[in-house]
């Protein structure tokens, strides 16, 4: 049993979480290390399922539930699994709470699991080029997956060796110290950012050294480690590797963009109806008058907030990744619209009508029935899904240079900060930024990505607390032929700094009373 391979199988099925019924022991007929890992294909096939389907249960609904219902770019309407995210009500028995710690705790799971199976290959036949890509790779998603976990429930614990707490019967692990889990997860990315290609040709689909760059820029910033945020972005950006994407619109919904030039890393998925390993955002989130004959529409379960739709200026291209009333499509033909789809919110016809608390749909991540590139297979497709932009790496670098000052008018920041707003289709440069102008560009550029509440959340409790209090999460309502709003905000709700944070799922606190104590150094 000492030498039997934990390979794909394996490895899917063993997501190290506290919870017993989430670890498995080896399989005994599982390949050995003597006969696997052998070559370059078998590797990357152990790697690849940390692409997608490892992340799926967190993709499914906790993602823009804690990304953007708390960052306030998106809302929902009535009761069900979101709602506890409108108001800050999230409870340590809330399921997606359980999905998020499952889903992170697979991934840095089953990345370990490779790491030390692939240290063991190169011991028994030696330094090998193809078995460093796969460590440096599985220590990138490792450093990812800590990433969202400590800033999902910042104090977690880091579990080096899940074989081993799988194979025993103490599942007493206690919670770390963030600043410790950040200190692992730089330390997994510089390992990564050695380990992998500088670069790799376009379509890029697996990470490389720059998508080690940039996510250690990104974690810098988080730590208000400024210095080095700022070298980390620049790399990245002095490499010429990397550019926006044309068409911000197209990015979002074509898989003819996947792998694109502004793509550091994503999720990739494949459209084979399997809700595993398939992109099936746009069943969560897309507008219902899509649904037949495909499954290519959905059930508008979040929409953009009348806060987002009030922050986007006049002229802002990016506006067009909102569908409002009029918004088309020639190329999405169904049963409902057989010559394209028409975002109608007016129309009469119930089959043809788009209408929801704010009169909009997100068009990010809507790719309608396909188009020939992006294919959809019942309620899956292939559009990948961005975890890190070059637009981020670019603002980034513009919020390193700022640093902890009230402006800057530095020329390299201002590049920065106004190639993304160009790209937006501002010809008017800014001569000096604000923390505040970034934090408007970053939740206008990063709407319906996953990403805002980190924003929102790494200027702490006071700051968090006057972002979300401005914001209007109310609906829209229609009297007599008169708009106007139903308001709603946070205020009596986001009153605790704890609540920067979602509580420990409390199935896990159960088996592990560890997880309820204070956190400990890892260090």
């Amino acid at each position: 049993m000492k030498h039997k391979l934990l390979v794909l199988l394996t490895a899917a099925t063993c997501m190290v979480s506290c919870s017993k019924d989430f670890l498995e022991k080896p399989d005994p007929n599982a390949p050995t290390l003597e006969t696997y890992y052998t070559n370059a294909a078998q590797v990357e096939g152990a790697t690849g399922l940390l692409y997608g389907a490892a992340w799926q249960p967190f993709m499914d609904r906790a993602w823009l539930s804690i990304g953007d219902i708390m960052g306030g770019t998106g809302i929902t309407s009535g009761p069900g699994d979101y709602a506890p995210y409108m108001n800050f009500t999230v409870s340590e028995n809330d399921a997606q709470v359980m999905k998020a710690w499952k889903s992170f705790y697979k991934v840095a799971g089953v990345s370990t699991i490779l790491i030390n199976a692939f240290e063991q290959k190169k011991a028994k036949i030696g330094d090998q080029e193809f078995l460093n890509k796969g460590i440096a790779e599985a220590r990138f998603m490792r450093a990812v997956a800590y990433f969202y976990l400590t800033r999902v429930f910042k104090d977690v614990p880091i579990i080096t060796d899940p074989v081993a707490l799988a194979a025993g019967s103490d599942f007493n692990v206690p919670r770390h110290k963030q600043a410790d889990v950040l200190r692992f997860i730089i330390e997994d990315l510089k390992a990564a950012e050695s380990g992998l290609p500088l670069i790799t040709s376009i379509p890029r689909k697996r990470v490389n050294a720059y998508s080690a760059k940039g996510m250690m820029a990104k974690v810098y910033l988080y730590m208000k480690d400024y210095a080095n945020a700022k070298e980390k972005a620049w790399e990245v950006i002095k490499s010429g590797q990397y550019k926006l994407y044309p068409d911000y619109y197209q990015l979002f919904s074509t898989a003819a963009a996947n792998g694109n030039e502004e793509s550091l890393f994503a999720f990739q998925w494949i459209e084979n109806g399997d809700w595993s390993s398939a992109n099936h955002v746009q069943t969560n989130i897309g507008p219902g008058a899509l649904l037949d004959p495909l499954g290519a529409g959905g059930y508008s379960s979040v929409v953009p907030s009348i806060n987002l739709l009030t922050a986007f200026e006049r002229g802002d291209l990016r506006r067009r990744s909102v569908m409002e009333h009029g918004f088309h499509r020639t190329d999405w033909v169904n049963n409902n619209f057989p010559t394209g789809f028409t975002y109608d919110t007016l129309t009469t016809d119930n089959s043809k009508r788009s209408y929801t608390a704010t009169r909009t749909n997100t068009a990010k991540y809507i790719v309608g029935p396909g188009d020939g590139v992006t294919k959809v297979i019942g309620v899956s497709n292939n559009m990948c899904t961005y975890v890190l932009r070059y637009a981020d790496v670019l603002l980034i670098y513009a919020e390193a240079v700022l640093g902890d000052n009230a402006s800057t008018s530095d020329a390299t920041a201002l590049d920065a900060f106004n190639e993304v707003r160009k790209r937006a289709g501002f010809t008017e440069r800014k001569t000096s930024i604000t923390k505040d102008m970034i934090l408007h560009e970053r939740m206008i550029e990063f709407n319906f990505e996953g990403e805002f509440w980190f924003d929102v959340q790494r200027q702490g409790f006071a700051k968090a607390k006057e972002i979300l209090e401005n914001q209007e999460r109310g609906e829209y309502v229609t009297n007599n032929g008169v708009r106007t709003i139903n308001h709603a905000d946070v205020k009596g709700y986001f009153t605790s700094e704890s609540q920067l944070f979602l509580p420990v799922p409390a199935a896990e606190i159960l088996l592990n009373p560890m997880l309820a104590q204070p956190s400990v150094n890892y260090y």
